[in-house]
């Protein structure tokens, strides 16, 4: 699989399978641990979970800039690890649950966000940039799209276990201390403990912690609820410090090749002195190809706001309205997030070869026309799970809080195919977006324009707040119908600007 390819690239994704493995950890239990540690709404959790995920992207701009002043683009990557581990630590170490100062602690947990934020900013574009100069090789730059393709491949099989560790550490913790799992007690716990309970809802308490308990019937629920949050969030702090393990193995392996790697500084002063002999591009031609990129921005910015629901209101759905026992099996919601990264892992090579084929028979989609259909895939996912809400015959939102739990449960295999779905629209998209970006940008805008491509990710994590109102305030099956509508319309405006787009990347 690695035949032909720099030996530097298995040492590089294997540096970047500690980001990736915390990566996939926030995004498995984020919004669960800022729910189950400060009772908040859907909403407000969603409203950090969406400004976390803005500031990765945003701050890549950040770290490049610090990396092209400092032509210091390994140190940058080394300090970018060191950063994202002690971020994890910050929030790794255990406070006390319920929280005596929300707003202290809180802002604690916000402060440790911004220092993982700020790491992967440092690391994440200057990491790529470097593994792009092993390309530049002329022994290998015809691998370089594969290349590409088999570092986001490899590096996802970090993402494949994160979550599972994370449940893992989390569950083993409640046995240690007595406890079993159940995704519905947190709320419901923080209901006791404020005195918010609905009678209904407080029977299903009562029922859950019974269950919870090894069967053993609870004489004082009050108790109960300081005790099983306490231990439940507890085994979330502990699940972040798994995250700083991870880091640890990728410090350890990039210092160990990190002589053997290419130094970014140095293409960027060889394409400083080849830049005075590259002719000027016509101006209209400039302004037609930023146009052009411009106009890409604005589509997938739709798409990421649709596709990145995954940890957050699928993340809800799967805790709330999905059932994880099957016969005699039972598992925790956070699992769902080791599909994608399965997905793409397994899926990668086939979808390399359907476009090889294509290739082969001159009936390659054009780069613009790959996108608009990784779209319209991405909208039918979300068909999925819009159907598969409408017929389960799911109750609002508001329903559930007043009893406690969903009396109605979905049949998992809902968000299995909605992320299979999802993960083959990622492939036609993500990597095709940086290929189309790296072709149409001007010579001279290039470092530019790829900013502005993670700068349109952060803008779709950005909103990705909207979701989980939606997902609190009108009924479930409607608010999947939301994200179908947003990714036709990115679909139908990539399909209008088609023959304009074809032509500009020309």
């Amino acid at each position: 699989m690695f035949k032909n390819h720099p030996k530097g690239l298995i040492a590089a994704a294997l540096a970047n399978m500690g980001e990736r493995f915390g990566f996939y950890t926030m995004m498995a239990i984020l919004v669960l641990f800022l729910q189950a540690k400060f009772g908040l709404s859907g909403t407000h959790a969603g409203i950090i979970y969406s400004t976390f995920y803005f500031s990765i992207y945003a701050l890549a701009l950040l770290g490049g800039f610090i990396a092209d002043k400092t032509k210091n683009y390994k140190g940058t990557i080394m300090t970018g690890i060191i950063l994202m581990a002690a971020g994890y630590l910050m929030i790794a170490i255990p406070t006390p649950t319920p929280t005596p100062n929300v707003a202290l602690f809180l802002t604690i947990t916000c402060a440790g966000l911004f220092v993982i934020a700020f790491g992967n900013g440092l690391f994440k574009g200057n990491l790529q940039a470097l593994v792009g100069q092993m390309y530049d090789n002329e022994q290998y730059s015809k691998q370089r799209d594969s290349g590409f393709s088999l570092f986001y491949m490899f590096i996802n099989v970090g993402a494949i276990f994160a979550p599972m560790a994370a449940v893992g550490i989390r569950n083993w913790w409640l046995s240690f201390k007595g406890f079993a799992y159940n995704a519905d007690l947190p709320a419901l716990c923080h209901g006791m403990i404020d005195g918010t309970l609905t009678p209904e809802a407080a029977g299903t308490f009562s029922r859950l912690a019974t269950e919870v308990n090894n069967g053993q019937p609870v004489v004082d629920l009050t108790s109960f609820a300081y005790d099983y949050l306490n231990v439940f969030v507890t085994g979330f702090h502990y699940a972040f410090g798994i995250a700083i393990i991870a880091m640890a193995i990728s410090l350890i392996v990039y210092l160990v090749n990190m002589r053997r790697f290419p130094d970014p500084s140095k293409k960027a002063v060889k394409t400083n002195a080849e830049a005075a002999n590259v002719p000027d591009m016509d101006p209209a031609e400039v302004r037609q190809r930023i146009l052009a990129l411009f106009a890409v921005f604005g589509v997938v910015i739709f798409f990421w706001f649709s596709f990145h629901q995954n940890g957050l209101t699928l993340t809800y759905f799967a805790k709330e309205y999905t059932n994880l026992n099957i016969g005699s099996f039972s598992f925790s919601a956070e699992l769902f997030q080791s599909l994608n990264p399965i997905f793409v892992v397994s899926l990668t090579p086939l979808i390399m070869a359907i476009f090889a084929w294509q290739r082969a028979r001159g009936a390659e989609p054009s780069t613009p026309k790959k996108i608009a259909i990784g779209m319209g895939i991405a909208a039918l996912g979300f068909v999925v799970m819009a159907v598969g809400s409408y017929f389960s015959n799911l109750p609002d939102h508001k329903d559930i809080v007043a009893i406690g739990t969903s009396p109605i449960k979905a049949s998992p295999w809902i968000l299995i195919i909605t992320y299979l779905v999802l993960t083959v629209a990622e492939l036609y998209i993500s990597p095709l977006g940086i290929s189309f970006v790296s072709k149409v940008s001007p010579p001279k805008y290039q470092g530019i324009m790829q900013g502005c491509w993670l700068g349109a990710t952060a803008l779709g994590n950005q909103l990705l707040f909207i979701g989980a109102f939606f997902y609190e305030h009108i009924p479930i099956w409607l608010t999947w119908t939301i994200f179908v509508v947003a990714c036709c319309i990115s679909m139908f405006m990539m399909l209008f600007m088609l023959k304009w787009l074809e032509r500009v990347a020309k």
